[in-house]
């Protein structure tokens, strides 16, 4: 384990020996939620939740999809941890309304969440600084799917712009497939994409910090059955196999790190996050698929597990995660504005 690891799992042991659960005040925890990912979002904050009453913490459940969100303010919430996986959750507007609001929030800021939710700006962006992503073009009803199989090649990946869990996602065999995969993912989003796809290893890695002071967690390999690691096989399949540390040469270890490390930094990322990447097995060179900044914590999450290869507990994961509020807003528990 890096020193940088090791260094991080003090912390989070000295947050909970030194735990005081008044100054975290009343604690929201927002799950559930409006986006296609709610099921997932109601498990990974239950666990939350749990975890922090377990804590001794004041928490309390908040479901945007079944509660009005302007009776927010009105649950006197000190600081919230945002559950909430997808559009109307992940995307910047709950970002922007609990600013709006005065109350901190856990993970990426407005803009970061905007911009790693839309998968076309995220590879833009990240172009822009020179790191690698596979190749893509977007998709509408009146493309030229022949032209899309020259430019990118088969197999290739179809998918909604800004949906996460492989919702809407297809990889596509035969260019015959196109409009069909364009037309499932087209119920899910306006925007629709098709990316060339990456053949070799996938991993996940996840990332704490910001801005300078970034690090990352334990990589984990992703083996799921015939490589489709889709919805149902990331949340609910006990056949997908988990490889953690993953088993990679030490210089490509280390220089998928910096990759995973610069594609946070260069979207402003702070908090959490988790990126995925593909190794590509003829040339082993990395290649990034997407961001997410509010990350799964449910039983099969890939950040808890993380966490656990590094020593870290679900419940002392759960507690770093929130205790980052305290030192990234700066609103005082006695404040009473009318923004609460």
């Amino acid at each position: 384990m890096s020193k940088q690891i090791s260094s991080w799992a003090q912390q989070a042991e000295d947050i909970y020996q030194q735990l005081d659960p008044s100054i975290y005040g009343r604690v929201g925890v927002l799950l559930g939620g409006k986006s296609g990912e709610r099921e997932i979002s109601l498990q990974s904050g239950q666990g939350v939740l749990k975890a922090l009453q377990n804590l001794g913490i004041d928490a309390q459940g908040f479901d945007p999809g079944i509660q009005a969100i302007y009776d927010l303010p009105d649950q006197q919430f000190n600081r919230v941890f945002i559950a909430l996986h997808g559009r109307y959750g992940e995307d910047g507007t709950m970002q922007g309304l609990l600013e709006q609001f005065e109350i901190p929030y856990t993970g990426s800021g407005v803009l970061a969440s905007a911009l790693a939710i839309d998968k076309k700006v995220t590879k833009n962006l990240w172009l822009s600084q020179g790191l690698s992503t596979p190749k893509f073009v977007m998709l509408h009803q009146h493309t030229n799917w022949k032209q899309v199989v020259d430019e990118l090649g088969l197999p290739i990946i179809v998918k909604p712009a800004r949906e996460g869990s492989s919702l809407g996602l297809t990889k596509v065999k035969q260019a015959t497939e196109l409009q069909a995969a364009y037309e499932l993912a087209a119920k899910m989003d306006r925007d629709v994409m098709a990316e060339e796809c990456i053949i070799g290893d996938e991993l996940t890695c996840p990332v704490l910090g910001y801005g300078e002071n970034v690090q990352v967690l334990p990589m984990i390999k992703i083996k799921a059955p015939e490589a489709n690691y889709d919805y149902h096989h990331k949340y609910f399949s006990n056949d997908t196999q988990y490889i953690c540390p993953p088993e990679l040469d030490q210089l490509l270890e280390k220089s998928v790190e910096e990759l995973a490390i610069r594609s946070y930094q260069v979207l402003g990322c702070a908090g959490w996050g988790r990126v995925d990447v593909m190794i590509d097995q003829k040339s082993s060179k990395p290649f990034l698929l997407e961001m997410n900044t509010s990350p799964g914590m449910t039983s099969h999450s890939l950040v808890p597990m993380a966490a656990k290869q590094a020593g870290v507990s679900y419940e002392k994961l759960v507690l770093w995660i929130l205790h980052q509020t305290i030192q990234q807003f700066r609103k005082p528990l006695d404040m009473n504005s009318e923004g609460q």
